[in-house]
């Protein structure tokens, strides 16, 4: 028990854990779209899907990860936005210059970037989005 309360204390476990539980859900609505509602592209289902995750990732923050509820939530949705738009950009482009251009593993580049976007997810997240 103890174990698990160490856990829950530790910021960085609690956002490892909301990423993945919001990649849950993203995945799952994508799943549920696409083979039972038989939406026709997975592209506009990946994007419906997508906005059920980031939102889960989003309020999973504000009230699990970093416990920040006296923030005015508009203003926080803002911010989390803004930088999630550009955390896109980022692995976007991290992603065009090392397969298109470098002609490199995409898969390589992808989990790069992905590394880095969580990297500066959690940061921007701690001292720009939900900062006390």
């Amino acid at each position: 028990m103890r174990q698990l309360e160490f856990l829950l204390e530790s910021e960085p476990i609690r956002f490892v854990g909301n990423g993945l539980a919001a990649t849950a859900i993203h995945f799952a609505v994508l799943s549920f779209l696409i083979s039972i509602v038989q939406v026709g592209s997975a592209g506009l289902a990946n994007l419906i899907a997508s906005i059920f995750g980031i939102t889960a990732s989003f309020l999973g923050s504000r009230y699990f990860v970093f416990k920040n509820e006296r923030s005015a939530i508009a203003v926080q949705a803002t911010r989390f936005a803004l930088l999630y738009g550009c955390i896109a950009v980022i692995h976007g482009s991290f992603l065009f210059f090392w397969s298109d251009i470098q002609g490199l593993d995409y898969r390589i580049g992808f989990l790069m970037a992905t590394g880095i976007q969580v990297s500066m997810s959690y940061i921007g997240n701690k001292f720009l989005v939900f900062s006390k």
